[in-house]
């Protein structure tokens, strides 16, 4: 999981090089791949000094869990960076009575960019929630 974030064509805040990953299987490790999540940040404010605000801990660990869910549901076998399903992500039109398949809504509404890149084995999903600012990616003061 990669964490970048831009301001107006302003520099990234955290390189890409900046990064940790983890293959999860089975439904238990969506609440590992959270923790993975909150850690990862964690250290990125302790080790890099580089300013996380709550909102955006919460939106990360919001938007990785939704994801994992995601592959979990829709993609037989393991989830690293990527899933084995070479279906693209839809998102379903809004419907107010629909109970579920609301993961990749949220995690649009959270996000200041979302990109899908097919893999030769699945497809690649990879989003940027900036990491002292709200969920559009502005900075908080």
């Amino acid at each position: 999981m990669g964490l970048a974030g831009q301001d107006d064509g302003q520099a990234p805040l955290v390189d890409d090089a900046i990064s940790v990953s983890a293959a999860f299987e089975g439904s238990e490790q969506i609440a590992a791949a959270r923790d993975l999540a909150r850690t990862f940040l964690a250290d990125v404010q302790a080790v890099h000094g580089l300013p996380v605000s709550k909102r955006a801990m919460g939106m990360v660990q919001l938007v990785v869990s939704e994801l994992v869910t995601n592959a979990r549901k829709y993609a037989p076998g393991p989830c690293l960076v990527w899933d084995s399903s070479t279906t693209l992500p839809l998102i379903p039109a809004p419907d107010p009575v629909r109970v579920g398949q609301h993961g990749l809504e949220i995690v649009m509404a959270v996000c200041r960019s979302f990109e899908v890149h097919r893999e030769p084995v699945g497809k690649r999903i990879k989003t940027a929630v900036v990491p002292g600012g709200d969920a559009a990616g502005r900075q908080v003061m």
